[in-house]
Order: C-alpha cells, then sequence, then structure tokens
C-alpha cells in the first residue's frame, strides 16, 4: 500500500473561537475512524512556538533552514491502497477542518 500525507498550512484554519471545540472535535473523529480503519499511520500539528533547526553532519546546528521548507500546521499520513482513496480521507479532513488539504504521495521505499 502506498502511504499519503494529507496536511494544511495553520493560516489555512480561519475559526470563531465558538468553531475551534467544534473543529477539534470532529477532526480528531475523522482521525479515529482512520485508526479504526487500519490506515492511520501518524499525524499531528507542528509545535509553531519552537523554531526549526538545520542539523549539519558534523551535529552543528544553525537557525536558517533550507529557503521554502517552512513546515507549518497539521498533518496526517495515512497508508491506503489507492490515491481515490486518498482522496476520499483528505474530503473527510477537509470538511472537518473547515479547510482545504493538500494531498502528497511517498514514493515506495521496500525498507519501511
Amino acid at each position: 500500500m502506498t502511504k499519503y500525507l494529507i496536511s494544511f498550512p495553520s493560516e489555512a484554519m480561519v475559526l470563531t473561537d465558538e468553531e475551534f471545540p467544534i473543529v477539534v472535535a470532529e477532526s480528531h473523529a475523522v482521525i479515529e475512524e482512520a485508526k479504526a480503519a487500519g490506515v492511520y499511520v501518524f499525524g499531528g500539528g507542528i509545535n509553531e512556538q519552537i523554531a526549526p533547526v538545520l542539523v549539519s553532519g558534523d551535529g552543528s546546528l544553525s537557525s536558517e533552514i533550507y529557503p521554502g521548507s517552512v513546515l507549518k500546521g497539521g498533518f496526517a499520513v495515512l497508508e491506503i491502497p489507492t490515491r481515490e482513496e486518498a482522496v476520499e480521507w483528505a474530503r473527510k479532513i477537509a470538511a472537518a477542518c473547515r479547510c482545504a488539504q493538500e494531498l502528497r504521495e511517498f514514493m515506495y521505499d521496500p525498507a519501511s
């Protein structure tokens, strides 16, 4: 089966204070559905309070990350048999989160 990344940047989720707990509950319900279906691999939200660092082969750290590599918001990794099913899961997450989701396919890795 193929692994898919379903994600959104934090600025895409524009909610009122009243909507937020509803969206949290609905998005967690979709994740629980994915777990029950056996397709959930991993997911979560990026902690944007902690700045990313670039770690070199010698262990040195830099606050300058790769250009264009800013990752923020939330994501889920699902392992699903078809792209059509991945689109359906992305649709469910988009409906729960009230924002469109980006869908990316991981390349096959026989070691994973």
